[in-house]
């Protein structure tokens, strides 16, 4: 059983003098805190809502070296994120895993002009990718992994052959491109393991989320415990400021020399559907599909857990907030799709979960959102006590950040870097199995359960799955939440008991994928609230206070209302996953 809250905040209020105090429990502050901790540094981090609950629950779930860049000019990051990229493959295999990905291409030479004004910064705008365009991309992304190649070349075909291996294809269609990038199952669930992996490493490293921190005079910070109220006086040698699109916000209250007149963020909005039809999902092939909208955006499309992941939009945001997708961004994903599978009948009814989070991009003079560059830079603050920035950065560069933000650290007090990150296994990456299917069936003859059960285990704790398969054996109840679940009961109480969980919307949108995967119901619901008041001593008025929190949630920013959330209990065909 892991270290309780309570007795974190014991420890915190005995020992309150940190070396470093990261503020941000998204997956760049996750990643700095790791890093951090490995270096034998003592180091506090606070996030005031869930790990992974802002802009790190809303990734586009692709793990990528940044194709698009190249137009961009930007090679240092396309070069640094394909090696983020590969050691995500290497380190966390039982959630990052490859993706071959396929553009559709009408034209020839279009683009090209366009691209080289680009790179001379004469033009922002893009125009239409021909084939040549793509081909010289997608050159200069095998050339960038030569000498390390984890995954194939590229591959380029004619119509013909396009049109045997994607039939339902928009007819235009003269050729087509296939390269490798990856995609990450549970995003949310990586921030977890990094931050126990962190804790298991260096007893001095804590991690609490639901919890703020205050500034006063001379460097005094105020921690405060948001589920109690409870309060206790940190001392730090430097902060670290990981809030994303808050980045701003947050450098104004915490100490140091920051000028709200030079703000360093503007972000962008990226809203994504999650699609159940079977057409669109048999149509995919297993590749993702990457295609340009009307308006030059780039738009995705792939096979997504039981489902079909399409997005995304990029609209700029000049104040950061809890965001939805709108109803004209969800015209405009739809109406994209027509553009690449202009048979296939698709409605608003397909839609089982919508999220969106803000890009927290650099500030940038750019008309087109897209030519705002993903890269990240570290701005520094002096004060009473040393504030580091983390500005910009994407999710597959989270360990490249977060070393290039320790490093500074170091540097600021004097202190050596002990350890290298880019090869340490994260979580159920550990020892992950070689020939998982071998592992599945040993596992199924140990421990008596189903193919689709132990595959289940894999997928969500890796190298851990037989360590949590003996506590749900070894529970009162493991039988499923309802028939065909893949989640149990039992498994359900190990979540509770040990991933830091307090509220039941860090279940079912986190610690699961039972929302993203449209099969979250009343039903459901129910069920995991009754366990979560059973482990975490909730009373009636909590229980139904919790799920009326949850299901306002789920209306509000994932377009599931309480009406579908009735028809998915009530509809007798309907699976739990």
């Amino acid at each position: 059983m892991p270290e309780d809250r309570d007795a974190k905040w014991a420890r915190i209020a005995a020992a309150s003098a940190f070396d470093v105090v990261v503020v941000g429990g998204g997956i760049n502050g996750i990643g700095t805190f790791r890093d951090l901790s490995m270096q034998g540094l003592r180091v506090l981090l606070v996030e005031k809502n869930d790990f992974c609950s802002g802009c790190s629950a809303a990734p586009s779930r692709m793990i990528h070296g940044g194709l698009r860049y190249l137009e961009n000019g930007e090679f240092e990051l396309v070069r640094e994120s394909l090696f983020e990229r590969d050691a995500l493959l290497r380190n966390a295999p039982h959630m990052v895993r490859p993706l071959p990905t396929t553009v559709p291409i009408r034209g020839i030479f279009s683009g090209v002009f366009n691209s080289v004004a680009t790179l001379l910064h004469l033009r922002s705008r893009p125009a239409a990718r021909g084939a040549l365009t793509i081909k010289i991309g997608l050159m200069l992304y095998d050339w960038v992994t030569r000498r390390r190649r984890m995954l194939p070349r590229h591959v380029f075909r004619g119509a013909r052959s396009t049109r045997r291996a994607w039939p339902a294809l928009h007819p235009d269609t003269r050729f087509s491109a296939t390269y490798y990038d990856a995609w990450i199952s549970h995003p949310e669930r990586l921030g977890l393991e990094l931050l126990d992996d962190a804790e298991a490493e260096n007893s001095g490293a804590i991690a609490l989320n639901y919890s703020t921190l205050e500034s006063g005079p001379d460097g005094v910070l105020t921690l405060t415990d948001r589920e109690t109220g409870a309060t206790c006086p940190v001392l730090a040698h430097a902060i670290v400021n990981a809030t994303g699109a808050w980045v701003d916000r947050t450098a104004a209250e915490l100490p140091g020399d920051y000028d709200a007149a030079t703000p360093m963020v503007e972000g962008t909005k990226g809203s994504h559907l999650v699609i159940d039809n079977a057409e669109l999902k048999e149509a995919l092939g297993g590749h993702m599909i990457y295609y340009e909208n009307s308006d030059g955006r780039v738009c995705i499309l792939f096979p997504y857990l039981a489902n079909v992941l399409v997005g995304a939009t990029d609209i700029r945001v000049t104040q950061p907030g809890r965001t939805r997708c709108e109803d004209e961004e969800t015209s405009y994903i739809l109406q994209s799709l027509g553009r690449v599978f202009p048979d296939i009948s698709i409605h608003r009814d397909d839609i089982v979960f919508t999220f969106s989070g803000i890009r927290p991009l650099p500030k940038s003079a750019y008309e087109f959102t897209g030519r705002i560059s993903r890269g990240h830079f570290v701005r520094t603050f002096d004060g009473p006590v040393p504030q580091f920035c983390m500005v910009g950065g994407k999710w597959t560069t989270f360990r490249a950040f977060a070393a290039q933000t320790t490093d500074d650290v170091l540097a600021a007090l004097d202190k050596p870097r002990l350890r290298e990150t880019s090869d340490t296994p994260i979580g159920g990456g550990h020892d992950y199995p070689r020939d998982t299917a071998r592992w599945i069936r040993e596992t199924c003859q140990d421990f008596d359960v189903t193919t689709a059960r132990a595959a289940h285990m894999l997928d969500h704790y890796g190298s851990r799955a037989r360590a949590v398969l003996k506590i749900c054996r070894d529970a009162a109840n493991d039988a499923p939440l309802l028939p065909d679940c893949p989640y149990t009961e039992a498994e359900i109480g190990y979540l509770i008991d040990h991933e830091r969980v307090m509220h039941l919307s860090d279940i079912i949108l986190r610690r699961t994928d039972l929302a993203i995967n449209g099969a979250v119901s009343t039903a459901i619901i129910a069920r995991v609230a009754d366990i979560a008041a059973d482990r975490l001593g909730w009373d009636t008025a909590r229980r139904t206070q919790e799920i009326a929190a949850l299901t306002t949630e789920l209306d509000d920013y994932h377009g599931v209302s309480g009406a579908m959330l009735e028809r998915r209990t009530t509809r007798k065909d309907k699976k739990c996953a």
